[in-house]
Formats: C-alpha cells, structure tokens, sequence
C-alpha cells in the first residue's frame, strides 16, 4: 500500500512539473514579479506546460513505446541519458524563444535559463552518476518560493515555503522508500536544486 502511494506521488511530482509550478508562482502568486500584463499570461503559462512539461513528456513516453527506455521510471543510469538530453533540448528552444521576444520581460526567458542551468547540470551528472531528478527539480522550486519571498515583500511566503518543505520531505521520502534512490543521491539532487535556483533567481533581481 505505501509503495503504491509512494509511486503515485512520485508520478504526480515529477521533475517536469517543476517548470510550471515555478511560473505559476511567477505569473499568479507574486503577479509584481514580472511586468507581463494579465491578459498575456495565462497564454505563456500554456507555452511553459506545453514546451516543458507536455512535449518532453509525450516524447519520453514514445521512446519507452520505441524500447529506447525500458521503464518510465528509467531506473538504470544509461536509460536516463537520452530523456535528459531530449528535455534539456526542449527547455533551451524554449528559453532562446522567449529570449527573442524583445517586448516581453526579461525576466521570463531568464526564469528559465536558470532552470536550464539546472536541468543541464543534471544531465551532465547523469553521465557519470544516478543524481534524483525529483529532488533537483523540488530544491530549485523551494530555492525560488525562498527568493521570491525574500524580494518581494508582499509575497505572503508562509504557506508556500510549508508546502514546499512538505513536498521535499514527502516525495524524498517515496523516492526513498521505492528504492528508486540511495540517500546521498536524494540529498545531492536537492542541494543542487536549491543552490542553482537561489543563486540565479537572486540575480535576476538584483
């Protein structure tokens, strides 16, 4: 029974869904972050899931119909490589477009060049060592719930910093439990997370 709801959770929180909670909180929860006008962003909050969450994740699960991926959970170090070098691919495209987008703010290519470092980082890891992309992707989100409340002051922080801590700890935890990682790997994953996030989403607002 814990495994399955462990499985669940990690499924539901998975790496690719980082992106979007994080823009969601950009975009929704601290509207003063960016200067994009409200009738624009539910459209680049559609572009984010689509490029970042949607398409990599419709093609990973055409590699493992393909048997290029034996698992969806990729559990051997070589399966992860190509996965990760397809999204980071799709996460570049998508940060030089918005970079293109000279009308637009800054600060959404910018978000996301941040979150490239990190998925980059990530994948070159991955070809040498088994690092948790879960918690990467949750310690990059906290990172930015941190930043965001230190910049700006009407950003009531409290209940996402809560709920970020929780889902560290929660998913880490099924991670864990399903034996998907070692400890070292889990915590490695999330200190580079968070490290990446902080640092760069701190320089974006100077």
């Amino acid at each position: 029974m814990l495994r399955s709801i462990a499985l669940v959770i990690s499924v539901v929180f998975q790496p690719l869904l980082m992106p979007a909670m994080v823009y969601g909180l950009l975009l929704f929860a601290v509207p003063e972050a960016s200067s994009i006008p409200e009738e624009f962003k539910d459209r680049i909050f559609f572009l984010i899931v689509l490029s970042t969450l949607l398409i990599p994740m419709i093609t990973i699960i055409g590699l493992r119909i393909s048997g290029m991926v034996k698992s969806l959970h990729m559990p051997e170090v070589q399966e992860r490589r190509v996965p990760f070098l397809i999204t980071t691919a799709f996460y570049l495209m998508t940060t030089w477009f918005l970079y293109q987008k000279t009308d637009m703010d800054p600060v959404l290519w910018q978000s996301l060049a941040v979150i490239c470092v990190a998925v980059i980082f990530l994948t070159i890891i991955t070809f040498f060592w088994k690092m948790s992309a879960h918690m990467t992707g949750l310690g990059g989100l906290l990172g930015v719930v941190v930043v965001l409340g230190s910049k700006f002051p009407t950003f009531e922080v409290v209940y996402p910093l809560l709920g970020a801590l929780i889902l560290c700890g929660i998913v880490a935890s099924s991670r864990l439990l399903l034996q998907a990682h070692k400890p070292v790997e889990v915590y490695a994953g999330w200190l580079a997370g968070f490290a990446i996030c902080w640092i760069g989403f701190n320089l974006i607002w100077v």
